[in-house]
């Protein structure tokens, strides 16, 4: 499959300027991008008029738990503890492959109308997803999930099984969190680490509870025990951050760890306000993420990344404490690093043809002073226009070219009663 976008402006991400012409795809590669000439010598399977609207990587969910889409607006009322071991964990003892299959594919609608090209997912029944991903045409990149409950066992299996699926869908190491993983099993993922040569990812500093729990267990905070033990060797990263120390910062920041902020599941838990500002100002490895659907609710990066950046504001008592494009390339260039997606992290020429196209004929778009500014403040999923994987058009005007919309939510509202 050839594509010819015509009349855009192109958002590499490599830096804020745009680029007025068009860009070429084949197969699954850019082959161009450029000023826009007369094409008389090459053929394209489809040559679309862009109209003016700008063409950017897609956004990358760097955290979240696709299939929880089945919890959706169940136990809104609890914070985290409570929300996790009273409604959810009961609820997922109940998953089947047949439900994580289905609710992954509700989720990847949801990211695919909301300009998210690939997904650092951490759940279970791996292979179901893998099984919609690949039908979807989405870019799912598997977070290992274990915990003292089980998944330790399957973990060394799954690194050679999935990263050797499909091209669409990759694995790397992680576990639940310190608080579900007791210190033999850390240090049994602390030797996987270190017989792959594999960065490590988990749910790290979300509450307050949670590190003074730590604190209490092992005299140290979470990313101090991790350091300790060898598990963040060869890098890796954690999920929240939240509760952050000064120390814990210089680790990551001397480790190249990266820290993945989910505003909206923290501040709807109550968990607390990452002081992302923080984090900018160190130079460290920033990605975002939405968290599950149950915690969210909703699985949209543009509203992560309007509050990563004016929560700062607040913090700091300073209208400019954060760039919008500093957390524009968190949330699309930064999140494929670190998911190792280093062919989908910007545009250009020879990397993967994962985009979109944003429609600034939207009200919310207009009128044209700061494009950057103008997506991280004002955009939401309805700007999206058109979202690309691999070179194929799996989104356009919203309709879906691999996803059956009706069959999804007739089997998801079918399958949602098991879980009651």
């Amino acid at each position: 499959m050839s594509v010819r976008l015509y009349n855009c402006r192109i958002l590499t991400m490599k830096d804020d300027k745009i680029i007025e012409g068009e860009l070429w795809t084949e197969n699954d590669r850019i082959t161009y991008i450029g000023p826009s000439s007369d094409v008389t010598d090459k053929s394209f399977d489809r040559e679309i008029d862009c109209k003016g609207n700008i063409v950017m990587p897609g956004l990358k969910n760097a955290h979240t738990h696709s299939a929880m889409t089945f919890s959706r607006s169940l136990a809104d009322e609890y914070c985290l503890n409570d929300w996790l071991f009273k409604a959810i964990f009961p609820r997922e003892a109940k998953l089947t492959p047949e439900h994580v299959y289905w609710f992954s594919k509700l989720a990847y609608a949801e990211y695919l109308s909301g300009g998210v090209t690939s997904c650092f997912d951490m759940y279970f029944h791996k292979e179901a997803s893998a099984k919609a991903a690949i039908e979807t045409g989405f870019r799912h990149v598997f977070c290992g999930a274990a915990n003292d409950y089980g998944g330790m066992e399957e973990l060394e299996g799954y690194y050679d099984s999935l990263n050797n699926l499909d091209p669409l869908v990759s694995f790397i190491y992680g576990f639940h969190a310190e608080y579900t993983t007791k210190e033999e099993n850390l240090r049994f993922i602390s030797d996987l680490a270190h017989k792959y040569n594999a960065p490590i990812f988990t749910h790290i500093s979300e509450t307050k509870a949670e590190v003074d729990g730590c604190k209490e267990r092992y005299g140290c905070t979470p990313a101090v025990l991790f350091d300790r033990l060898g598990i963040y060797d060869f890098g890796g990263g954690g999920f929240h951050c939240v509760w952050f120390t000064d120390e814990d910062r210089e680790i990551f920041k001397k480790r190249g760890l990266w820290s993945v902020f989910n505003a909206c599941s923290n501040l709807k838990l109550a968990s607390g306000i990452t002081p992302v500002y923080k984090f900018i100002e160190k130079d460290m490895n920033i990605a975002i993420g939405t968290d599950g659907a149950g915690s969210n609710n909703s699985l949209s990066m543009f509203r992560e990344m309007y509050l990563d950046t004016v929560l700062s504001n607040i913090e700091t008592n300073n209208a400019a404490a954060v760039d919008p494009f500093t957390v524009l390339k968190a949330g699309s260039t930064g999140g494929a690093l670190c998911m190792g997606l280093k062919d989908s992290d910007v545009l250009a020429e020879g990397k993967k043809a994962d985009l979109i196209m944003i429609d600034m004929n939207k009200p919310s778009m207009q009128p044209e002073n700061n494009i950057a500014r103008n997506i991280i403040y004002s955009a939401d999923n309805s700007v999206v226009k058109m979202t690309m994987i691999d070179g194929r058009i799996l989104y356009e005007d919203g309709k879906y070219s691999t996803i059956d919309m009706d069959e999804v939510i007739k089997e998801c509202n079918k399958l949602k009663k098991d879980l009651a």
